[in-house]
């Protein structure tokens, strides 16, 4: 998702987004550690979208 997106969610759904992110990155790292992943670009991707996931709450704090 864009950070454009993720600014158009509430709280709520960016919380759910966030929690489904590291669960993604998590199953992600096991299969990676087991050799079962082929396309390890995917564990950059989920990193960069749970870093926009936080700028964004952090950003909502701020204001």
């Amino acid at each position: 998702m864009t950070s454009k997106e993720l600014r158009d969610l509430d709280d709520a759904q960016l919380g759910e987004k966030l929690v489904e992110a590291r669960k993604e990155l998590f199953d992600l790292r096991f299969k990676h550690a087991t050799a079962q992943l082929e396309n390890t670009r995917q564990l950059m991707d989920v990193k960069r979208s749970i870093a926009r996931i936080l700028t964004v709450q952090r950003e909502r704090q701020g204001a």
